[in-house]
């Protein structure tokens, strides 16, 4: 074989399959973590499940509000399914392998359902700025066909972003190594692997998530800047708690997933800081999806109606 024919051979990927180191290789920590994240899962698809049953059967939560937050639960009880399953299979099998081609598809699923969620917040916190600042206006602006193409370009942005950095990530090389430090097939810790020159593949990694991140965070921030200048200036104190009880939610849901989002994919291109991304990445791929259901539900007088008057179809 000519020498050149033959270097270009051995650049070719000859990994056909990748191995997933999971969150901890202390063996004495595998079956209480497996618990506890078997715990979470249920959490979160009996949560999410739950309060997308309770949207679609009651006919007074056939709101904006609560089309979206349908979306936001829907979206968190699919997303769930594209790596939980493998990271408990890492807690209990010796080697947990994943295929290039499976690696590939976690990773367009997880970019796609998370980019969506980015933007099913944004519109969310729109939402209540139109409710609180707009009032008499939020019937008109809010039409059931603006709810759906709103919620259409969410989709479509988290597929559009999903689709480049997963074809970007299909034209690189993976020699020898095929361990993963994480558990799941995540951007940054999948590019640390390639033996090819993965320059662009960060480039538009970071833009696309620091654009989801700060575009994302600028406008819920405007958002709520003009909504809390509004409460300021409300004389009853029935108008100061209702829109309070209705944002605080929402405040809570973003700050956890844009904080932790952040912390997880800062200066990603280091050995340590990917481990530190693997930690803080447990908070909005576990944490947030579970706490949500609960979030919108404990706070939310209009869901805890529903709830009893489910309960009472039930039991008669």
């Amino acid at each position: 074989m000519p020498p050149m024919k033959q270097m270009a051979t051995e650049n070719e990927s000859s990994v056909s399959e990748f191995i997933l180191m999971g969150l901890t290789d202390q063996p004495e920590l595998q079956l209480p973590l497996f618990s506890l994240f078997f715990v979470n899962f249920t959490a979160i698809l009996v949560g999410n499940l739950s309060l997308m049953s309770l949207i679609i059967l009651n006919s007074h939560l056939h709101t904006p509000m609560y089309f979206f937050l349908f979306n936001l639960s829907f979206i968190d009880f699919c997303y769930s399914f594209v790596f939980t399953p493998k990271m408990l299979m890492s807690f209990v099998l010796e080697k947990n392998t994943i295929s290039f081609r499976g690696c590939l598809s976690q990773l367009f699923f997880f970019c796609f359902f998370v980019n969506s969620e980015s933007y099913v917040l944004t519109v969310m916190a729109y939402d209540r700025y139109v409710a609180i600042c707009k009032p008499l206006l939020y019937k008109a602006v809010m039409l059931p066909r603006i709810c759906c193409l709103l919620m259409f370009g969410s989709y479509l942005i988290g597929f559009s972003t999903a689709m480049l950095l997963t074809v970007l990530m299909i034209g690189l090389n993976f020699c020898n190594n095929n361990l993963i430090d994480h558990y799941m097939c995540d951007i940054f810790p999948v590019l640390q692997i390639s033996c090819s020159n993965t320059y662009v593949n960060e480039l538009v990694s970071s833009a696309v998530v620091g654009t989801a991140i700060i575009l994302c965070s600028l406008i819920i921030l405007v958002s709520y800047a003009m909504i809390l200048f509004n409460i300021i200036h409300m004389s009853s104190g029935k108008g100061w708690s209702k829109a309070l009880s209705t944002c605080g939610s929402h405040i809570i849901t973003v700050s956890l997933f844009y904080g932790s989002g952040l912390l997880a994919y800062v200066k990603p291109s280091s050995t340590e800081t990917v481990g530190q991304g693997k930690f803080f990445s447990v908070f909005y791929t576990f944490l947030v999806p579970m706490l949500n259901p609960l979030i919108y539900s404990l706070r939310n007088k209009d869901v805890q109606v529903a709830v009893m008057k489910t309960l009472k179809r039930i039991t008669s």
